[in-house]
């Protein structure tokens, strides 16, 4: 099967240029201009489009089983509709339970992502510490394609990974060369709050963004970063949604520390006004963690994009539908969490960030694909449009509209938080590993069609640090000659 994309402009990373791309057996053979088709080759008409990598949702949660209840988007259905939204790949995430072995939990996961329709790989979360989190950790990044370990700050009496577990898990990550990647917020901070909050009688979704305040995500993100600084291994925030978390990322990188940083598209375009509204199903269908932050976060972060100091964009796209999280009607910190958006967050992104001239189109390329491979260790096999690389693309139409909307989107839930949203610039085709999967509003996804993506360990950065730490190395001071003296 090849594929001949005619007459668009690449757009990378690095910059534009009039080209064709000529795919053949799920790679990239060749860029340039004026291609000729073999015969039989389908042919993709860019003319006056864009032709970008696919994009990388390098936060998703497909199928979780959270807060007594799973998410209702399985693998399946979360990479069809990421596909309709120009992205090819996801990183989803592997919780193992408290004790549980993380082999055990990731044989799970892999379970059920066979029936994913795009690329798919997995963070790890260590939610516990013991020898055994310590032998799998080194048996996933051997044998098993992963170099990221997720670590809970929140959730108290669950998956919250105290300073005990960070300290040996990042160790160990280092150890491997393997990121620890966090979720910031101070999960025993959270848990007074939500109690006081409900012994105050608030007990509807507007508590929830109190008992989650931004302080508590500036304190853990200061917390995350300081211990990895100590211990001499990179860090990768997610979901960055306070201007204070962005400032202690904002620190460490100017002192030349190797922090990441990531931002959900939802928490550059909603304000928390949303937990104020009367009508409890809508409130609650915005309640996730972090929460959406007063007015004038969004802004900060899109400030942090613009400057480099957040690098990627991502969704955590983790569905719940209105009866899941009635769970919560009359106890807030019940209400399931999680939001969609792994369908829009490519066109909201483009919408008010390209179109309003914050992100240049390269730029818009490196937040939604390139810089996760980079990160994650898969560039340029993801995330460029190069010879060899996977013929993983997206080609984009500047001037397609659409208004967003539940009653049409192609994800599994009954709500859309950027319901009523009309956005100019939306895929035309996507493609994956060299098979159209939606073409002009046609979504042609194949269950089982996605692969899983190995990600070897020690991406270049890990060099440069091994570097500054053989530099920065303690030693003992020799105090034999001064006590023979004595």
């Amino acid at each position: 099967m090849s594929i001949l994309i005619r007459g668009g402009t690449v757009v990378t990373a690095e910059g534009e240029s009039r080209a064709d791309v000529y795919c053949e057996a799920g790679k990239i053979v060749a860029v340039g201009e004026n291609l000729e088709a073999p015969a039989g080759a389908e042919i993709v008409d860019a003319g006056g489009q864009y032709v970008m990598p696919g994009g990388i949702d390098p936060h998703t949660h497909m199928q979780l089983p959270f807060m007594g209840t799973v998410a209702s988007e399985d693998f399946y259905t979360g990479t069809a509709a990421a596909m309709a939204g120009g992205t090819t790949m996801i990183i989803d995430f592997v919780i193992p339970n408290p004790q549980q072995r993380l082999m055990e939990a990731y044989e799970t996961w892999m379970g059920w992502a066979e029936k994913s329709a795009a690329d798919y790989s997995f963070h790890v979360a260590v939610t516990w510490w013991d020898e055994t989190v310590d032998q799998d950790m080194e048996t996933l990044v051997r044998d098993h394609g992963v170099n990221s370990f997720k670590h809970f700050m929140a959730y108290k009496n669950a998956i919250m990974a105290d300073d005990e577990i960070l300290y040996n898990s990042f160790t160990k990550a280092l150890s491997l060369g393997a990121i620890p990647t966090c979720h910031a917020e101070n999960g025993e901070l959270v848990f007074q709050l939500q109690k006081k909050l409900l012994a105050e009688g608030i007990t509807g979704p507007e508590a929830h963004p109190l008992s989650r305040p931004p302080a508590a995500e500036g304190e853990a993100a200061n917390r995350a970063i300081k211990l990895a600084e100590v211990i001499g291994t990179p860090v990768y925030l997610v979901h960055v949604s306070a201007e204070e978390a962005l400032d202690e990322i904002t620190r460490a990188r100017n002192e030349g520390q190797r922090v990441f940083g990531e931002v959900l598209a939802g928490h550059l375009l909603i304000d928390d006004s949303v937990y104020r509204h009367p009508d409890f199903e809508f409130a609650a269908a915005h309640v996730m963690s972090p929460p959406f932050r007063p007015k004038g976060h969004q802004e900060a972060l899109w400030k942090g994009l613009q400057s480099g100091n957040l690098q990627t964009t991502a969704t955590d796209h983790c569905c719940f539908c209105a009866e899941q999280k009635a769970a919560g009607k009359d106890d807030f910190s019940k209400i399931p969490n999680g939001t969609a958006g792994v369908e829009d967050r490519m066109a909201v992104l483009w919408h008010h960030g390209v179109n309003t001239g914050r992100l240049t189109p390269s730029e818009f390329v490196a937040a939604t694909s390139t810089n996760a491979a980079k990160i994650f260790n898969i560039h340029p096999r993801k995330g460029s449009i190069s010879v060899g690389a996977d013929a993983d693309i997206v080609v984009w139409d500047p001037a397609a509209t659409r208004t967003i909307s539940a009653k049409t989107h192609h994800q599994n839930i009954d709500f859309n938080i950027f319901e009523g949203m009309e956005v100019t610039g939306n895929p035309s085709h996507t493609i994956s590993r060299g098979v159209v999967t939606y073409k002009e509003g046609e979504l042609r996804a194949v269950k089982g069609a996605g692969r899983y993506v190995d990600r070897p360990p020690f991406p270049t950065h890990y060099e440069a640090m091994k570097k500054r730490a053989e530099l920065n190395k303690p030693t003992a001071v020799d105090r034999s000659l001064s006590n023979a003296a004595d």
